[in-house]
């Protein structure tokens, strides 16, 4: 407004979790300033470690895809690939409760498509019903492509595996995922490589068997990749890192934006009253938040932007003294289906999972609730939370054992949910911010929610801004 005072920037950052942050790194790395806008008292978003009595606990996410290779990458830039450590797959055990017994999810799944035969004879997971159309699903053959219309996961994996694969292969897998629903969720967002592998092959199963086969003949010699990676430490040592590095060349303001307006060919953000000017501007924030600032830059962005859901996640870390146990839990964890759930979606069994997480004679449960069909708890006081956990646990894995502590951290609205229709949508998101010189987004809401996808996407804003596509004079 007039008479305001205007202050002038490179490049503006709306949020400072591992998007925004990477974007940061990423210009200051090209030599590129820029200033990051975020009221949380750290960077990193939901990524967050904390270290208690020894104990390596991550309140977020624990982890990332090996086969995704951006996280990696900039984990080697930052000088810490010797901190990367891969997960115990030799112990690689996941149970699904199935009337009120714990059934480890068979040998040879790849998500919830078979690919070993007698593990799936010999599960108890499924009756034989759904055994057979699994088995029958090979002789299956490509259809002609259909108009491209979405289709949700549900639709897609009944199609091919039947009804009792979605309940108790397809929905606790994505729940724990995506804290979603499969008869909402896309699946040529969510799963888009099935997608392919099925009109390719007509069979998934065949198609996941080809590409197995694939792989393995392009690395004839070396070691299978671990499923998972981290860091020693725990994924905050990678944010750590990034905001040393960023030290002098970005600044923080730790402030929400307000406001959002085109200026020239830029742009100015309005936050703590003050009116912030840049030839570039991120979004970086969680789509529902952009929604609110890009109103008066794009109403119809603005509006598409709205439309993406989100889940809300809580973690439940519990420690106790191993010596309280009769006997050690066995796998990396388990999941509730929606038919058999209260309120515990996951579990995980932290010191399986990863090595050096734990010092000797600690077991820590990892726990997971909230997601779109129980938003509500994470209202609920602390108190009642951990006896809620304590109670299932005790049902479901027989943990009667006390805890010596216990670390709640609640993310409302933080998981995007790609629903059916999100490819067209994002479509015309990404083509309503390319008309917009100088914008860019970033985040959970796009292409990808895993942290390597998050860092992807902001790599890609610095790299656009860096290449002279992004930066304008005011």
């Amino acid at each position: 407004m007039a008479g305001d005072a205007v202050t002038t920037h490179n490049v503006l950052i709306i949020g400072g979790g591992i998007s925004g942050l990477s974007a940061a790194y990423y210009l200051a790395k090209g030599g590129v300033p820029s200033t990051i806008l975020e009221p949380r008292p750290r960077l990193g978003g939901v990524i967050r470690t904390e270290h208690v009595e020894g104990c390596t606990i991550e309140t977020g996410p624990d982890s990332f895809l090996s086969i995704k290779p951006a996280a990696l990458e900039l984990i080697r830039e930052l000088g810490l690939a010797d901190q990367v450590i891969g997960s115990n797959d030799h112990l690689r055990k996941t149970y699904i409760r199935k009337g009120g017994r714990l059934i480890p999810m068979p040998d040879g799944l790849m998500m919830m498509v078979p690919t070993k035969i007698l593990p799936l004879l010999s599960t108890g997971l499924l009756t034989w019903r759904t055994k057979i159309r699994m088995g029958m699903e090979l002789a299956r053959f490509p259809k002609p492509k259909t108009s491209g219309d979405d289709e949700s996961v549900a639709e897609f994996i009944e199609e091919h595996y039947g009804a009792e694969a979605v309940d108790y292969l397809a929905e606790p897998l994505l729940s724990g995922i995506y804290g979603g629903n499969p008869g909402v969720l896309s699946v040529a967002a969510v799963l888009p490589r099935f997608v392919e592998l099925a009109q390719r092959y007509g069979s998934l199963t065949r198609g996941v068997l080809a590409e197995r086969a694939k792989a393995a003949r392009a690395r004839p010699h070396g070691p299978p990749l671990p499923l998972f990676r981290t860091l020693r430490g725990g994924l905050g040592q990678l944010v750590d890192a990034m905001t040393a590095s960023i030290a002098g060349k970005v600044e923080v303001l730790r402030t929400n934006a307000e406001a959002i307006e085109r200026v020239g060919s830029g742009f100015r953000v309005r936050a703590n009253g003050e009116w912030l000017e840049a030839g570039s501007l991120v979004v970086a924030c969680e789509a529902h938040n952009g929604s609110k600032l890009l109103g008066a830059v794009d109403g119809r962005l603005a509006e598409l932007l709205g439309a993406v859901p989100y889940s809300s996640s809580m973690t439940v870390a519990l420690g106790f003294n191993a010596a309280d146990f009769n006997s050690l839990p066995d796998g990396f964890g388990f999941l509730v289906p929606k038919k058999e759930r209260r309120r515990l979606i996951a579990c995980t069994w932290v010191g399986t999972k990863f090595p050096f997480r734990l010092p000797d004679g600690t077991v820590v449960a990892r726990c997971f609730l909230g997601g779109l069909d129980d938003e509500q708890a994470l209202a609920e006081p602390d108190e009642a939370i951990v006896a809620a956990v304590l109670a299932e646990l005790r049902e479901i894995a027989g943990v009667d054992a006390r805890p010596r502590f216990t670390r709640i951290a609640r993310w409302p609205r933080s998981m995007a949910q790609y629903s059916v229709g999100h490819p067209k949508r994002l479509a015309e998101i990404e083509a309503r911010a390319a008309a917009i010189p100088g914008l860019y987004l970033a985040g959970n809401a796009y292409t990808g929610i895993g942290v390597p996808d998050c860092i992807r996407m902001g790599r890609a804003a610095a790299e656009k801004i860096l290449n002279g596509q992004g930066q304008r004079d005011l």
